[in-house]
Parts: C-alpha cells; structure tokens; sequence
C-alpha cells in the first residue's frame, strides 16, 4: 500500500448512499479509520428488506487504499438473517471529501455507491498541527 499524505487521511464519518440496480437507493452512515493504509470500521443503515423494515443494519468495514483507489468489505453482524457481506470499490476525489464506485455481492448483483464527508478546514488542520507540537 503506498503511504497516504496527512491531508488525505480517510479517518473520519461518512455519509453515504447506495442504489440497487431498480433504482431503489439506500442512506448509510460510515465511520472509517485509516493506518498505513488499511481501513477498518463501522456502518449504520436501515434495512429496507422485507425481513426486518424499520430495523437498523449494523456491519463492520476492513479493506484498504493505494493512492485515490479505495475498497473495503462491508460484513453486516448477522442479527437480520440475509444480510452477509458486500464488496466495495471506489475512487476518491482529489479533497479526500468523496469516494464513488461499485458495490458487489459476488454472483449476487451489484450497483453504485457514493460517500461524502465534510471538507476539512484550516483550523482543524492548525489545532492538529498545534496538538503534535
């Protein structure tokens, strides 16, 4: 994995959407911590599946990123039956505020997904600079 700049750094929460290939579309919310390179964390979403409407899907993120490409395996905690694991791959922006791709379930289907997060700003970038000091 190649070494990610300070100003890149994905560590943050994310708001994002997926769509099923109907048009169906889906909010999330991410959390994402990145070292060296590899992502881990977590997501939050409802379910919009017959088995459980109303219900909020938990899952836990590990995957990585080389430069502006990003994946990452979405793996839900199995307390709604048929929700397992979902491929992620995407690209992110040149602000490190946006990463678009493609969702998979291998064999299963896929679609498009989209996460956003808010730029980050100079004091923020100045009280980090003045903690390490």
């Amino acid at each position: 994995m190649a070494k990610q700049s300070e100003g890149e750094d994905l560590t943050g929460v994310w708001n994002g959407l997926y769509s099923y290939p109907d048009g169906l579309s889906v909010t999330f919310v991410a959390t994402l911590i990145e070292s060296g390179g590899l992502l881990s964390g977590t997501t939050h979403e409802p379910c919009v599946g017959v088995g459980a409407p109303g219900v909020t899907l938990y899952a836990s993120l590990a995957g990585g990123r080389d430069g502006h490409a990003v994946h990452f395996r979405k793996t839900y905690d199995g307390s709604v039956p048929g929700y397992r694991m979902v491929d992620y791959a995407g690209t992110l922006n040149a602000e490190a505020t946006e990463i678009e791709g493609r969702w998979t379930v291998p064999g299963v289907w896929s679609g498009k997904f989209m996460m956003i997060r808010p730029r980050r700003t100079e004091a923020t970038t100045e009280r980090k600079v003045s903690e390490r000091a």
